[in-house]
């Protein structure tokens, strides 16, 4: 146990002798969290602009729900394409998008409303209300249609006293929390993705220190391999406790960014996901056979995973295709956790989250045991 302390030790001293380690660590973190002020900052917060796709085409219904839409406080309508409505969303042009597929209109007649579709760069904390207005609209008008059924004539006309009725609405502000929140998660998805890569730099170490022969001069002394891999893991963790503890620090006390979740309730499910960063460093490890290749493998892995798991920006605006296949990503459940807690769930709630995690975690951390201890080669390091 001493030899382990006194590796963690050597290795966490010289680290931190470096003034590049600091500004990696500590440095880039802050300045994510500028940026995504920076992003979220110049969005217009009083207004949400909904960007309309109609594929139904000239129906008198889906004409007078856009209208209805156009009708709502605080709301600005923009009528585009299908192909623009993601590069405006994703851009900041657009909060949100609204698609009505053909057959809209006739599924809302029939009773059975379907083919309308609600796009999304920041979550349900800018869909929320116009998703509310919208199944309220549309399930009176479906209500109407399941009533009438097989009867056009009684439709149109109950639809057209039912549109020159008036209604009463009583109105209350509420504090928006929705600029706020995605701050959180931006930052939080740039610091996931330096947690996986400062995972993966310190077992680099491990590489080039197999590389110089440091390591096999290790091994003549009383220190085990394992002993000298579980240091290495040990000060990765410690690294990682860092930078999420002074990241979160940061947000609630210098930027003053309330992410809706209690501090230790956010830096214990980042920590449970800084396992997982360090079960899939050690499965790197496991695989490469030098310092390059690790590198390599790291470029190949980290940022195309993260950018399909959303931490760039949302899961929610990319294809259907590729929300599946963030599904098997373990950036994708951390930020599917953050939301939740966002949304008020408790850590305990979320028991599928976290056993997904721990699954991740394990999984890496079995497959490279199971590739050490495979490993004939006698530069390798178990």
């Amino acid at each position: 146990m001493n030899n382990i302390i006194w590796i963690a030790s050597h290795s966490l001293r010289r680290t931190f002798r470096k003034r590049s380690s600091w500004i990696v660590y500590f440095g880039l973190p802050v300045a994510t969290i500028l940026l995504s002020m920076f992003i979220y900052g110049s969005s217009n917060e009083g207004t949400l602009r909904v960007g309309v796709v109609n594929q139904d085409g000239s129906k008198a219904l889906t004409a007078d729900t856009v209208h209805f839409l156009e009708g709502l406080n605080n709301v600005e309508i923009t009528m585009t394409d299908d192909a623009s409505l993601n590069g405006d969303i994703a851009s900041g042009k657009l909060d949100s998008g609204l698609i009505f597929e053909a057959g809209f209109a006739d599924s809302v007649r029939d009773g059975q409303p379907a083919h309308l579709r609600i796009v999304s760069a920041k979550g349900a904390a800018v869909t929320s209300y116009v998703k509310a207005m919208m199944e309220e609209y549309v399930g009176n008008v479906a209500s109407i249609g399941r009533a009438t059924a097989d009867n056009p004539a009684s439709f149109d006309a109950i639809y057209a006293d039912y549109k020159q009725s008036g209604f009463k609405l009583d109105a209350e502000s509420l504090k928006d929390t929705s600029h706020t929140k995605g701050v959180t998660y931006q930052s939080l998805g740039f610091l996931i993705m330096f947690l996986l890569f400062s995972a993966v730099n310190m077992s680099n170490l491990i590489i080039k220190e197999r590389e110089d022969r440091t390591f096999l001069r290790l091994l003549s002394s009383p220190v085990t391999a394992r002993g000298y891999v579980f240091a290495h893991v040990l000060v990765a963790f410690i690294i990682q406790l860092l930078q999420i503890a002074f990241t979160l620090f940061m947000m609630k006390n210098v930027f003053h960014i309330d992410s809706g979740v209690p501090y230790g309730e956010m830096l214990a499910t980042m920590l449970l996901f800084s396992l997982t960063a360090i079960g899939l460093a050690l499965l790197i490890t496991a695989f490469a056979k030098n310092s390059k290749n690790a590198g390599a493998m790291q470029n190949l892995i980290i940022t195309p995973s993260c950018l399909l798991a959303g931490c760039f920006f949302p899961a929610e605006i990319m294809p259907d295709t590729v929300r599946h296949i963030s599904n098997f990503l373990p950036q994708r459940w951390i930020l599917d956790t953050i939301t939740k807690l966002q949304e008020g769930q408790t850590l305990g709630s979320l028991g599928l989250n976290v056993a997904i995690l721990v699954g991740f975690a394990a999984a890496f951390t079995l497959v490279a045991i199971f590739r050490f201890s495979r490993n004939n080669d006698t530069r390798q390091f178990i």
